[in-house]
């Protein structure tokens, strides 16, 4: 298995932000360290939901900090970007980082109509730009004298530069919310995240996920190929004890959460919408479906499981709700000293950071 982290630091106060933007660059160098495979970024704007927003800008100032790691986009909301300037962006970042960048691609929030507002689109016309934004990014990155006619862009030059350094492009992954995204991904082989989901409806995604790329026709080796390349995210605190680990991530949950919340309330139209007290509360507002967590022997027993339904990567929240430095930092050692070796191929030697 592979292990990642996503990059997710909430800031509940704007005067803050800038210190929650350095200690995050400081446990993605510490990730780096204890030899984590890949950390991943997310993009959300106006509400300090992840405190850097921009995770194009922040890869950069992640690729000068580290040299191993992997990074990737968990996701870009490409509703907010113009496809050849991000086909430029990550071709540079693929450079400066030497071919360790994967490009997560998304609509954008499902919930947070003020982001889509504040780049002067609606969330609808956010999901219907996607596939010709796709199409035009890896266009860009691939064609020589490109000539682009589609219904939201029209474009036209002679080669981009500089390229990307992975040929023929960075690999590129979709975020899945829904089973009907899950299979339409399925249908052209690209890889997939999930998030938000429980272990039973993680193992059906994935059963779907491979069954519809095999009745579309995919090979074995790609198959394969394709769900080493696929991750499920979820949140996690390592502990010295069940009770200590809970205590602290309970906490940082109920302050994210309220800080979602919160924001909807305040900024989308029509504020903050209830969920359906008639369905089932979604994996992601729920804290035990949402972690793992426990002792690093309790945490090492739950990965085993996520590995038994045929989970190949995992990426970790592991700072929920801006947790102490000192907390996430004990939290990421013994996860790597403790956790980590019991899934490598390779033992890793203790490491003293």
């Amino acid at each position: 298995m592979r292990f990642g982290t996503i990059m997710f630091p909430v800031s509940q106060n704007p005067e803050r932000d800038g210190i929650v933007i350095d200690n995050a660059l400081k446990e993605i160098e510490l990730m780096e360290h204890l030899d984590f495979d890949a950390v991943w970024l997310t993009e959300h704007h106006f509400d300090g939901a992840s405190a850097y927003a921009d995770p194009v800008v922040f890869a950069a100032a992640v690729a000068s900090r580290t040299d191993r790691i992997k990074i990737g986009f968990a996701v870009v909301e490409l509703a907010f970007h113009h496809p050849v300037r991000l086909a430029a962006q990550t071709a540079l970042l693929d450079n400066l980082s030497k071919g360790r960048l994967i490009v997560g691609l998304g609509r954008g929030s499902a919930f947070n109509h003020y982001e889509y507002i504040g780049f002067g689109i609606t969330m609808e016309e956010g999901l219907e730009r996607l596939p010709e934004a796709e199409d035009l990014l890896i266009k860009s990155w691939t064609t020589k004298d490109l000539r682009y006619d589609g219904k939201f862009w029209k474009v036209a030059f002679p080669e981009l530069r500089p390229k990307p350094l992975q040929k023929p492009h960075p690999p590129l992954v979709r975020a899945c919310i829904s089973e009907k995204s899950t299979v339409d991904m399925a249908k052209i082989g690209r890889p997939i995240l999930l998030g938000g989901v429980d272990v039973e409806v993680a193992q059906n995604r994935l059963a779907v996920y491979e069954n519809t790329m095999k009745e579309v026709g995919f090979n074995d080796n790609i198959i394969e190929d394709t769900l080493e390349q696929t991750w499920i995210s979820k949140n996690l605190f390592v502990g010295v004890s069940y009770s200590h680990a809970r205590e602290i991530a309970e906490a940082g949950f109920v302050r994210e959460r309220k800080h979602f919340r919160e924001a909807r309330e305040l900024y989308n139209p029509g504020g903050f919408t209830a969920p359906d007290p008639d369905k089932p509360i979604p994996a992601s507002e729920d804290f035990d479906k949402s972690f793992i967590i426990g002792t690093h022997s309790q945490v090492a027993d739950q990965i085993g499981e996520m590995r038994d339904i045929g989970a190949r990567n995992l990426m970790f929240k592991i700072n929920v709700g801006e947790l102490d430095t000192i907390d996430v930092q004990s939290s990421m050692r013994l996860f790597s000293q403790k956790v980590m070796p019991l899934f490598k191929d390779v033992h890793l030697s203790l490491i003293h950071i």
